[in-house]
């Protein structure tokens, strides 16, 4: 990969833009009040979505979210999840990617925790591609 990974984190309510790239939505419901025509997304990735109990816990309260965060990468380990994950790591290989969420506040929702393993994934791809490893 020789371009700089550019993984976005936003809101489904949020105007589209035309430097968004692929918008996937990682929500698991679909958002109130708006119409599937108006999200022109690429895809709905409802797999990546943390679990109703999980989702149902968490509340969105910020004050929860380390402990979310480390719950919801566990649920990532599950097979369909981690599908998911590969899914949405492939598409940030091919160019620019925008999670999407109907969550009010973005940076401390599942998109947010997706984007960030996502960027672990694709700078750790970066440095195994550039090590030089010299015999032993």
């Amino acid at each position: 990969m020789s371009r700089k990974p550019d993984v976005r984190v936003g809101r489904i309510y949020d105007q589209p833009s035309a430097d968004d790239g692929r918008r996937i939505l990682v929500d698991r419901l679909w958002p109130r009040g708006i119409s599937k025509d108006s999200a022109q997304l690429d895809e709905w990735l409802k797999a990546a979505a943390p679990s109703t109990e999980l989702r149902r816990w968490y509340g969105h309260d910020p004050t929860k979210f380390a402990e979310f965060r480390r719950r919801y990468l566990d649920e990532m380990r599950e097979p369909e999840r981690a599908e998911a994950l590969n899914d949405l790591t492939k598409a940030a290989r091919e160019g620019t990617v925008t999670l999407l969420t109907a969550s009010r506040d973005a940076g401390h929702s599942e998109a947010a925790v997706l984007g960030e393993e996502v960027l672990a994934r694709l700078l750790g791809d970066m440095l195994r591609d550039r090590v030089i490893w010299a015999p032993g």
